[in-house]
């Protein structure tokens, strides 16, 4: 059975992938706004786990409503939330089960249980989240044990999260970025795989 993952690039959803990958034949899924928008990083970082991806885009007019949203409230939270439910109800309606790199102690983005049930019973699928457990410990632990990671605040990192596209509309808007979101927000991006055989695990 196939299934999706909601793919930025960067760590989390890198491990849920791989997580995923050894019940289901995972698909990972990245979303842009412009679909001219440069990914060649994300599909390294697919090429770097060996699974496919699937390059898709917004509808028109998302980026407009949601730098609005940020603007009137000042702050992200709610307009990130709503881009990435768009992102599972997409992936919702052609997969059996979809998944992401959500953790134990985020809050966004975050489906409630509520939206996760309306979700299902909607449009049939099932909606994973293998990381759900782990906090941000036990994560870095498993990415520095399985993946080759590089860091960087927002900007610097060219992985697919919202949140780049999403920055760039603000200041399109004469807006500066850095005041709805907090400061040194530190972005991951897959860049390779570790070979635990060769290598062994760095914890032990």
């Amino acid at each position: 059975m196939k299934a999706a993952v909601l793919f930025s690039g960067g760590k989390d959803s890198a491990l849920a992938a791989l997580l995923l990958s050894r019940d289901y034949d995972v698909e990972l899924n990245t979303f842009v706004f412009d679909p001219h928008h440069d990914r060649a990083a994300v599909i390294r970082a697919a090429e770097a786990l060996c699974l496919p991806i699937r390059m898709r885009t917004f509808r028109p007019g998302l980026l407009t409503e949601v730098t609005g949203m940020i603007e009137k409230q000042g702050f992200p939270n709610d307009a990130i939330n709503r881009v990435h439910r768009e992102a599972i109800a997409v992936l919702a309606g052609d997969y059996e089960v979809v998944g992401d790199g959500i953790r134990l102690n985020d809050r966004v983005p975050m489906l409630s249980p509520g939206e996760v049930q309306r979700l299902e019973s909607t449009c049939g699928c099932s909606y994973v989240r293998p990381l759900l457990g782990f906090g941000k410990p036990e994560i870095q632990r498993l990415a520095s044990r399985y993946l080759d990671v590089r860091y960087g605040e927002t900007g610097e990192i060219e992985n697919g999260d919202y949140e780049s596209e999403i920055r760039q509309a603000l200041a399109g808007r004469g807006l500066d970025p850095a005041s709805y979101f907090p400061p040194q927000h530190q972005q991951s991006l897959v860049i390779g795989r570790v070979n635990i055989q060769q290598h062994g695990d760095k914890n032990e």
